[in-house]
């Protein structure tokens, strides 16, 4: 196509030893957590940046996908642009920072990487790698909707949580252990009412928004968020309504009340500026084999403190309000790297909180399909009485062999708070026995400072049971990455 050959490969599948050869190289790059680089990502990004080598003849560009909801938006592709230059290379396009809603700044980006190439000065046919660091929300990617069939809070009564199961009817859904779904969440009707009302505008009318005519309503309803606005946005309000704000992050709701639009109009103006309502991904908690034409997620509500008031999360909020039989719209997103290993592998599952959730995944299946390798599960949470999520289940499983092994931490039900690294370390010689028979070991659940804790620990246990050196340790671990036994889906 355009006479340019190109060789299209995924960041953890590229041979870095071939980067110094590269004559062009473009790179599409998300940026996870806090400004981190995905784990497809990392092993590149570490590689640019602590190795002293230099680049004779490369000339390269940059997509950087990225969400300006948060803080350190697209930092990963800003690193890799920097760094790339900083070693030699040739910026021979500029860097193209995506938001959530990528698809006209991609176009425009590709489109001038190829009148680049195809430029007098480049010679044609030529290789041009181009390597996707992450699986992105893709244009046309099957949405599917179905009724809510439960929305249980699996917390007794007593707990300072409120964590719901959900469960929507999905016929012909198609997704494998380890995938999470995407959903959209709808802003608080309250606080749209409430807006409209200070702005005094006609919810009613018709505004263009991406190049599509809705109601200003359906507009802070369903396509906007109006929540948590960037400290950009929040410069743009300014600079349209002319008060000065001081830098930070506010709700819409916030900005409307203390510092007013003059005029419906310039409401309008600055509503068909705002971004999209971003899609939350959560990772499923049923099974395929298990729980045909359905699909089961895990939420925990977010609750948090602005200027002394209590806030909650808006996603975790509008799902945990869900009536029975509700529609529900959601997109599946598949993550490769996070799969159930053959059945007659063995499995070390940490999972604390709502990391369970791919781990009852896991279970359900092997359960359904009669796997013979053994199963091994780590779940922590604040008291037993009112926080083991799945009890009954996990229960279960582990009176029927479907769970070999299950160890619990609850880490308020005694003066010194146990977590489920502690449980690890006292079952450390049976754990690393099990990992170096080849069981495959898997963390879900935040990233901090649990899988951070939980690897630290398993470090630890491979240095002392294993007998290794430190060195000798992260060697054996970086190995067992490599092969796919050691596997993470954090947030």
């Amino acid at each position: 196509m355009n006479n340019i050959h190109a060789k299209v490969v995924a960041l953890d599948q590229y041979r870095l030893t071939d980067l110094p050869k590269e004559e062009y190289f473009f790179t599409i790059i998300s940026t996870h957590g806090e400004g981190d680089p995905p784990d497809a990502a990392k092993k590149f990004y570490d590689h640019i940046h602590q190795n002293g080598f230099r680049f004779e003849k490369l000339k390269y560009g940059v997509l950087a996908l990225g969400d300006t909801s948060y803080p350190l938006y697209c930092k990963t592709g800003e690193d890799v642009d920097a760094q790339l230059d900083v070693l030699g290379g040739k910026r021979i396009v500029p860097l193209q920072k995506c938001d959530v809603e990528y698809e006209d700044d991609a176009n425009k980006w590709f489109a001038t990487v190829l009148k680049e190439l195809n430029s007098k000065e480049t010679a044609i046919p030529i290789t041009a790698p181009v390597a996707p660091a992450a699986p992105a929300k893709k244009a046309g990617k099957q949405t599917y909707e179905g009724a809510v069939l439960a929305n249980i809070n699996l917390n007794d009564r007593g707990s300072n949580k409120e964590t719901w199961h959900i469960e929507i009817a999905a016929e012909g859904i198609e997704y494998t252990c380890g995938d999470s779904i995407g959903i959209v969440p709808d802003n608080s009707s309250d606080v749209v009412t409430a807006i409209i009302s200070k702005t005094w505008a006609d919810g009613n009318k018709l505004v263009t928004y991406k190049n599509e005519k809705v109601t200003v309503y359906e507009l802070l309803k369903r396509r906007i968020s109006i929540v948590y606005l960037t400290e950009r946005l929040v410069k743009q309000y300014a600079d349209t309504t002319g008060h000065t704000i001081p830098a930070g992050r506010y709700d819409l709701l916030d900005l409307v009340n203390k510092y007013p639009v003059k005029s419906p109009t310039q409401f309008e103006e600055i509503l068909v500026t705002l971004n999209g309502i971003s899609p939350r991904l959560y990772t499923i908690a049923s099974s395929p084999a298990a729980h045909a034409d359905e699909v089961h997620i895990i939420i925990a509500k977010d609750v948090y403190k602005v200027d002394g008031q209590e806030r909650f999360g808006l996603c975790s909020d509008y799902l945990g309000k869900l009536k029975i039989n509700a529609k529900q719209k959601f997109f599946v997103q598949p993550n490769k790297r996070f799969r159930l290993p053959a059945e007659d592998k063995d499995i070390i599952m940490v999972g604390p909180g709502t990391g369970i959730a791919a781990f009852r995944s896991f279970l359900a299946e092997r359960d359904a399909t009669g796997a013979s390798g053994r199963s091994w599960l780590f779940f922590g949470e604040q008291h037993f009485a009112s926080d083991f999520l799945y009890q009954t289940e996990i229960q279960n499983w582990h009176q029927t062999g479907v769970l070999t092994n299950v160890n619990v931490a609850f880490s308020r039900d005694q003066k010194e708070k146990i977590y489920v690294q502690h449980r690890m370390q006292e079952h450390a010689a049976e754990l690393f026995a099990w990992i170096d028979k080849g069981a495959h070991f898997y963390i879900c659940g935040k990233k901090d400072p649990t899988s951070t804790d939980v690897e630290n620990t398993l470090l630890k246990i491979i240095e002392e049971h294993g007998k290794k050196s430190p060195e000798a340790a992260k060697e054996y671990l970086e190995e067992m990455k490599e092969s796919g036994r050691y596997e993470k889906d954090v947030y």
